[in-house]
């Protein structure tokens, strides 16, 4: 490969060190945060001349490297565009005299939200996106729900990328938006019976979801009311409708413990009513039915969750009792309720079942499928008197198929199976499991797609995705756009390592803080694992993660860069340490349960030292990295991977290029829109193709 890092932008060194808990840090990049990036998130245009000048630098380099696969990143967006049904809609969901779904035109960006008479009838487009999107070179839906009386419709949208949404309420069949503009919220409504006011979060100048408002429609943002206040700034906020629909559920929490308080919506202006106090530790969800609870609980060392019931008129720990006892090792991660059903999605061993509970005599079957590795998840309803059970399966070789389920008669109708214009054989393709054994002896497991022509004989380029935080699980769910590598010969695995639950509550905590590095390990263990089962071999292999995923690529290529030929890290937080030192950033506070708080602990601060990507870039050979990133992400900010990509080029002996690559007018998802977003897959498909050799593969 063409080593180009002598044409690279080099970022002037700016002598700073700090000094914690005894332990000297130096970072000469740190000029590369912007001083005003609370100010830089509400208007890009503010950003420091200087910084604005070495990314634009940046991104002309990153040109100067890629450009040379256009022609290739051109071929990649016309087939994955090409796997899009353009006038794509979701299966209408019934609510009342209406059912209400989602889809696209034709060419169109952004979704249009529309409805039908329940039975049948002509549509009407209460939203459309690509009207409101016009104006603007970003937008994004954030939430939208429709009143209870059907007249109106909430909406909210982001034009930025920041992730401050503002919510504006339409009249549906006028098709105009009422004065009311509220400004600087996360995006989620929910209204009140008599559909005269809402509730939203608003988030406060540092990006923190700490407030919850009440909202009465005609009036202005500033008369609205506070209706609760969290102080702890380690804590999300957040609100929704139970699952009868009579509550405002306010549901705040960490990534270790949770708490949930109730408003009637019959009576808006009371006061919110709080279920069980905060214990540390203790997490739980609540469905609601008649006057009893039914909670999804962590409670009692239940390590992979339970299901209590409690009385409603009384709520607290005291008079929680099992319903469904904790079982170790089946991780119950979600329940939802109806009329005369308990449903919940369980997890074992990385594989899903949705298991339905019959209220009046407690008997119980399940939803499983044969596939080795697939994605299964109730989908929810706007009704709760119902007794049809609407879910999602796929898997990596299988399109979406949508199923309404009576959960009586226990019939299946197949109400959508996702459209591939462009043609699409699942039998063209194999998807499989193999366990990958870790330093440790953990069993890992690692889902893979490939070509039914596929010969195992360690040839074949590799694209291996991870992420392995927060406990959340990687779905081995179908997605149209790695059949592009597929095609080309490339086998598709997804790692399914410690820090996620995809084995279970056990398997986060095994992945987390102190433990963090066994992330690291499995991944580098499934990489082995795969050639070791010649699937592919050292150095064809090109890793890829995004946010705390990129993370993930950033210590895999501090500490086995050896086995990769690239490395795709999209918004990466590379930058740990200085990230959970600074508790102005919006998600400093909440991360410290994640990774540990170095302000107030030295054995943190060692540990978050001993493997944050940014403090551990070592003066030896990396592999291809492309590092990609949002200049208003407020989740990973865009110094990050610009200061990891500037040390990396001063510090390695060898390797590369490593290119970075800043979106200057969006966050951490990147690009709006659902064909520009394909641009940037294109780009990180092409540098994959590149890094192993196989740029010039256009067809």
């Amino acid at each position: 490969m063409t080593d180009l890092s002598n044409q690279a932008p080099v970022a002037p060194r700016r002598p700073y060190s700090f000094t914690r808990h005894g332990i000297t840090v130096s970072d000469d990049y740190a000029w590369l945060k912007d001083a005003r990036w609370q100010e830089v998130l509400h208007d890009p245009t503010l950003l420091d001349a200087d910084i604005r000048a070495y990314l634009e630098a940046e991104n002309a380099y990153a040109e100067s490297v890629l450009g040379h696969t256009a022609p290739l990143q051109k071929t990649l967006v016309a087939e994955m565009r090409g796997r899009i049904k353009e006038d794509d809609s979701s299966v209408p969901s019934p609510d009342g005299p209406y059912a209400y779904f989602r889809k696209y035109r034709e060419g169109g960006q952004h979704e249009l939200f529309c409805r039908t008479p329940r039975d049948g009838g002509a549509e009407t487009i209460g939203l459309d996106g690509d009207a409101l999107a016009k104006g603007h070179d970003y937008f994004k839906f954030g939430g939208s729900r429709h009143s209870h009386d059907h007249r109106l419709v909430a909406w909210s949208a982001d034009t930025k990328g920041s992730e401050y949404f503002t919510i504006r309420v339409r009249d549906w069949d006028a098709g105009n938006d009422l004065d009311d503009v509220v400004e600087q919220t996360d995006g989620g409504v929910v209204w009140s019976r008599d559909c005269t006011s809402y509730f939203y979060v608003k988030l406060d100048d540092n990006h923190r979801p700490m407030q919850v408002w009440r909202h009465r429609l005609g009036t202005q943002q500033a008369d609205d009311v506070l209706v609760y206040e969290e102080q702890d700034t380690g804590w999300f906020t957040h609100v929704h409708e139970s699952t009868s629909g009579r509550f405002c559920v306010i549901a705040g929490g960490d990534h270790e413990t949770s708490e949930q308080r109730l408003i009637d919506l019959d009576a808006p202006e009371a006061p919110p009513r709080l279920v069980a106090a905060r214990e540390t530790g203790v997490q739980y969800a609540i469905a609601d039915r008649g006057d009893e609870l039914f909670i999804l609980t962590n409670a009692d060392g239940a390590i992979d969750f339970k299901i209590v019931t409690a009385p409603l008129a009384a709520p607290e720990r005291a008079n929680w009792r099992d319903l469904i006892p904790h079982r170790a090792g089946i991780y119950v991660l979600d329940h939802d309720l109806y009329a005369g059903h308990l449903v919940r999605l369980e997890r074992a061993n990385a594989l899903p079942s949705i298991v339905i509970r019959d209220l009046t005599s407690g008997e119980e079957h399940a939803i499983a499928f044969d596939e080795g590795a697939y994605s299964l998840d109730a989908m929810g309803s706007y009704e709760f008197d119902t007794t049809n059970l609407r879910f999602a399966y796929s898997s990596m070789t299988t399109p979406s198929e949508v199923y309404d389920y009576d959960m009586v008669t226990r019939a299946k109708t197949l109400r959508k199976r996702q459209e591939i214009p462009s043609g699409h054989d699942p039998a063209d393709y194999v998807t499989t499991r193999i366990m990958a054994k870790a330093d440790d002896g953990a069993e890992v497991p690692v889902s893979l797609l490939h070509r039914r022509d596929f010969k195992a004989d360690g040839t074949a380029p590799l694209l291996l995705y991870g992420y392995g935080s927060y406990g959340h699980a990687m779905p081995a769910s179908f997605s149209a756009n790695r059949l592009s590598l597929v095609d080309r010969g490339f086998v598709y695995a997804i790692a399914h390592i410690r820090g996620g639950t995809d084995k279970g509550w056990g398997w986060y905590l095994q992945g987390k803080r102190d433990k963090k590095t066994n992330s690291f390990d499995d991944f580098a263990a499934c990489a082995r694992a795969l050639i070791a089962a010649n699937y592919t071999s050292a150095r064809r292999i090109v890793g890829h993660g995004g946010s705390a995923g990129g993370m993930l690529m950033g210590a895999v290529a501090n500490r086995s860069g050896d086995l990769f030929a690239g490395i795709v890290a999209e918004v990466p937080f590379v930058d740990v340490l200085n990230t959970m030192l600074d508790d102005t950033l919006p998600l400093t506070p909440p991360e410290w349960p994640e990774w540990g708080n170095p302000i107030e602990s030295e054995t943190d601060f060692r540990t978050i030292l001993s493997y944050s990507p940014y403090d551990n870039v070592a003066a030896k050979a990396y592999p291809a990295i492309l590092a990609m990133a949002g200049l208003t992400d407020p989740r990973v900010t865009y110094w990050e991977p610009t200061k990891w990509v500037a040390r990396l080029r001063a510090t390695m002996t060898g390797g590369g290029p490593v290119v970075l690559r800043t979106n200057m007018g969006a966050g951490h998802g990147g690009a709006s829109g659902r064909f520009n977003r394909l641009d940037e897959v294109a780009i990180a498909y092409a540098f994959a193709l590149w890094a192993v050799g196989m740029a010039d593969r256009t067809a």
